[in-house]
């Protein structure tokens, strides 16, 4: 037998080599490798805790924590060498150790299995994971605030099925990304705290016979303890909890970037992004594309994706470690670094964006203005039914004429319903329509200004 084979973390039971092909199935070393961090992080608490508890001698502990402190500025400097050989990043870091320390790197293990350490990397990435993607959807929700304040006049056109329906103010819109946004948040601290519990004490599955202290490395690690070794090993919802967090903040993220494909087309052109965040073509010279906010738009199929088939993963398997949570990473890594992506441009992309206040507020008209009419009637003890229906028929006699409602004459009005007479021609307008909006969390521009107060306080908490 090779002194690989005799290394391997499980060789002894086996008097052949595994096949070169499984190997490479078998190995997560490829991608795992980003865990070692947190592999680190983790059997620094361990080997603690091991001294604490005199499983070691305090002379081993110390010679361990030295030694996974140097495999650590190791990974960190980019001097690590990885091999398939070694199958996963926690047997890497271990050989590596051993390397380091000697033999005592041998005792690190004592009262661990793979399979609560695994999972308790996975706790400490998706820990982590939360955080960053929470800090730039912060950075994200302050843009908003800051393009919203700065074009607090300017309207443009709301719209129902891809139709002009209302006017509105462009802060309004913007707000209204804010507080969807803030909804996320909520969901990224939901699976912090879910990650936020250690498994390590758990072993295989069922604990271990040494007198290992949970609640010491799980304290150590700013995590709360297991309650339930066999749960503890197996349960991946914390990784659930963020890959859903994920894909409803890349459906938000996909919203909000087909708005801007299509403001920023010709067809709308309410808005012009920076050159520094819009592409070209290879053969039209003329063309300035939003593919930033396309690929925002495409990446929420691959966030639904991964989300699903991690949970794909998970329905079949009994309780215990099972080989198929080895798939449990790429989907994750996947969409961590998908939002992380986007959340690195999109603040800029909104902040240098600039817009075309007079071709927005030009579309906020015509037709668009037809419910203010309604309500006005209503307003005036007109039964609001009654009151569609004559400004219905008003707006297929101004379609007939091929005039807006704001061109037409008073006597056309009187002549649908006598309660027009009293009609303030300023309502006809996009400024009056917004203006004459009185409801709590209205487009008016009152209640804009309370919605941006109530959106700085949010994040000053």
């Amino acid at each position: 037998m090779s002194e690989r084979d005799r290394n391997h973390l499980w060789g002894g039971r086996f008097a052949a080599s595994p096949a070169e092909a499984f190997e490479n199935l078998n190995a997560s070393i490829p991608f795992d490798v980003r865990l070692a961090p947190y592999d680190i992080e983790g059997s620094i608490a361990h080997a603690r805790m091991l001294g604490e508890r005199g499983i070691v001698s305090g002379g081993e502990s110390e010679e361990l924590v030295r030694g996974l402190n140097a495999v650590l500025k190791q990974v960190e400097a980019g001097r690590f060498e990885w091999t398939l050989a070694d199958e996963d990043v926690h047997t890497a870091v271990e050989r590596r150790l051993r390397e380091i320390v000697g033999d005592v790197a041998l005792k690190l293990h004592t009262g661990r299995s793979r399979n609560d350490q695994v999972a308790l990397d996975l706790h400490l990435f998706v820990r982590d994971a939360a955080g960053k993607i929470r800090d730039g959807l912060l950075e994200t929700m302050r843009a908003l605030i800051e393009v919203a304040d700065g074009h607090r006049d300017l309207i443009l056109p709301g719209y129902t099925h891809l139709q002009r329906a209302q006017p509105i103010l462009l802060s309004h819109h913007l707000l209204a990304h804010f507080w969807s946004f803030a909804r996320d948040l909520k969901r990224l601290d939901a699976a912090r705290e879910a990650a936020n519990v250690s498994p390590l004490g758990a072993a295989a599955l069922g604990g271990t016979p040494h007198p290992v202290d949970p609640v010491l490395t799980a304290g150590t690690l700013g995590m709360l303890p297991l309650v339930n070794s066999l749960d503890a090993v197996s349960e991946r919802d914390f990784a659930l909890d963020l890959l859903y967090a994920c894909a409803v903040l890349g459906v938000h993220l996909s919203r909000l970037g087909e708005e801007w494909v299509l403001w920023t087309s010709s067809e709308f052109g309410f808005a012009r992004l920076d050159d520094a965040y819009s592409s070209g073509s290879s053969i039209m010279p003329q063309k300035k594309n939003p593919d930033a906010y396309e690929l925002m738009r495409g990446k929420a199929g691959r966030l639904i994706g991964n989300l699903n088939a991690l949970l794909v993963t998970l329905k079949g398997l009994p309780l215990g470690y099972s080989k198929d949570l080895q798939e449990d990473k790429e989907p994750l890594f996947d969409s961590v670094d998908a939002i992380l992506a986007v959340l690195a441009v999109l603040p800029e992309m909104l902040r240098t964006a600039s817009f075309d206040g007079a071709r927005m507020s030009n579309a906020s008209g015509g037709f668009a203005l037809a419910t203010e009419l309604a309500d006005f009637l209503a307003s005036r003890g007109t039964p609001f039914r009654e009151a569609h229906r004559a400004v219905g028929e008003l707006v297929r006699r101004c379609e007939e004429e091929g005039i807006s409602l704001e061109e037409a004459v008073p006597e056309k009005l009187s002549s649908i319903h006598p309660a027009f007479a009293g009609l303030p021609r300023d309502l006809l307008t996009p400024a009056g329509s917004v203006a004459n909006k009185k409801s709590s969390g209205s487009t008016s521009p009152g209640s804009v200004e309370e919605q941006l107060r109530g959106a700085r306080d949010f994040l000053s908490r």
